[in-house]
């Protein structure tokens, strides 16, 4: 980590990350495909769904990338048992968070479907497919937090192996459980159920058979307040991205639902494909994490600095490539996910705004990453609530009175826009206070 060229390691480390992150993308598209087929309102319902599985993903990832940023500070300055202790506590936790979400969204099931946004016609199907999720939220909590545990020890190609055979095994399982065996939108739900519980025994798998460098185990699990205080603090701009991210996908399936179950499916995929084109960004900003963290623990402050313009620079290359894709095809790719000529007139106008918007995105992300990895704990949570939904909220309720359904495509393109305003004069304080080494 302190002798290998930055390039070199942010490119090993961020392939596999992006492809387990395009890959369990797909596998959300292709659920958003197959069950596109059964109707507008059923692909609506899926747009329904994703609130909640940000909820799990958010839980995940606090965890995670909380217990895993200061694992690579450990493991930088060579405290190898603090590591362990670390990771086997934001993995227990992990579990427990997983284990409530089950347990409060099965007994308040119907009410959590309206609070998502669902109209009367969309939750029949949203109630089927949340359902099986609910059931699976310890397993899909705590692969999301071994994957990051993996990522930031620099095991990340470990992580993409498990959730390639997941998402494989859900593609397949999509059309044999949805249609064959007739189980409809609750066969989409059972083999997102049955492939993320599958991934989480294959990821576990590698941390008992050696591996990893970490050694998770019942008895290093630590309820020590200051080592929870310091994972969560830490994970703390990512609960705060990923929880603002889909309180917004709620809210604004709220601000969807007067213009009708078309609007909230086209929505619904926008989201859907914006979550993957932002993938490829986010994917370079993970595989610069442990790299920042790291170098950042052994002193190796002009390694942290190639490794954020490297970085950013390779970001904003493929981000340019894959927006253009997608607002060129815009149409075409919303047409296959929902072929339904209202669904597509909407879709294609808000997934072009989006598309170009993200051209902005990369300086965010490094910046957020670059933070949360260094202890810049108040200012990686700041970024990340105005990048995620201090921004975005009143936009989309501003613009949405104001302008309608137009509003409602323009508010979150027009956030990621100012969002980048906030991150380069953090950026630029960072930089300024950090020691001058080769």
């Amino acid at each position: 980590m302190t002798k290998t060229p930055v390039e070199k390691l942010i490119v090993t480390l961020s392939i596999p990350t992006i492809i387990s992150m395009l890959i369990s993308n797909i596998y959300n598209i292709a659920d958003t495909a197959f069950v596109g087929r059964l109707g507008t309102s059923a692909s609506g319902a899926v747009g329904i769904v994703f609130g909640f599985m940000g909820l799990l993903q958010a839980g995940g990832f606090l965890f995670g990338q909380g217990s895993g940023s200061l694992i690579s500070r450990y493991l930088g300055s060579k405290d190898k048992s603090q590591a362990d202790i670390t990771g086997s506590t934001g993995l227990c936790y992990s579990f427990i968070f997983g284990i409530m979400l089950t347990v409060f969204g099965l007994i308040f099931i119907d009410p959590i479907i309206t609070l998502l946004g669902s109209t009367p016609t969309i939750a029949p199907y949203a109630k089927s497919y949340i359902t099986f999720i609910m059931l699976a939220a310890p397993f899909m909590t705590t692969s999301f937090t071994m994957n990051n545990l993996l990522r930031y020890e620099g095991k990340a190609f470990y992580g993409m192996l498990a959730m390639l055979t997941g998402a494989v095994l859900n593609i397949a399982l999509d059309p044999v459980l949805m249609f064959v065996l007739d189980l409809g939108v609750a066969g989409a739900g059972l083999s997102t159920a049955i492939s993320q519980t599958i991934g989480w025994g294959i990821m576990l798998s590698m941390f008992i058979r050696g591996k990893s460098e970490l050694h998770l185990s019942f008895k290093k699990i630590s309820f020590s307040p200051a080592i929870l205080g310091n994972i969560v603090a830490t994970g703390l701009p990512s609960l705060i991205r990923q929880g603002l991210n889909s309180a917004c996908t709620i809210l604004m399936n709220f601000t969807a639902k007067p213009y009708g179950d078309a609007a909230i499916a086209a929505m619904s995929i926008v989201t859907r494909v914006s979550f993957f084109t932002f993938s490829l960004s986010l994917g370079i900003g993970q595989g610069f994490q442990p790299v920042s963290g790291f170098n950042f623990g052994a002193g190796e402050y002009g390694r942290v600095r190639k490794g954020y313009r490297f970085g950013l620079i390779v970001s904003q290359i493929c981000m340019t490539v894959l927006a253009s894709v997608v607002f060129i095809f815009a149409p075409q790719i919303t047409a296959a996910l929902r072929d339904d000529p209202e669904v597509i007139t909407i879709g294609t106008r808000a997934m072009r705004l989006m598309a170009f918007s993200q051209l902005f995105m990369p300086v965010s992300v490094m910046t957020e990453m670059l933070l949360q990895t260094t202890g810049k704990k108040l200012h990686a949570s700041t970024l990340s609530a105005m990048k995620s939904g201090v921004i975005l909220i009143p936009t989309l309720l501003i613009l949405s009175r104001l302008r309608g359904l137009y509003g409602i495509e323009e508010a979150q393109p027009l956030s990621l826009v100012l969002a980048v305003i906030p991150a380069i004069v953090f950026a630029r304080s960072f930089f300024n206070k950090l020691p001058k080494t080769p």
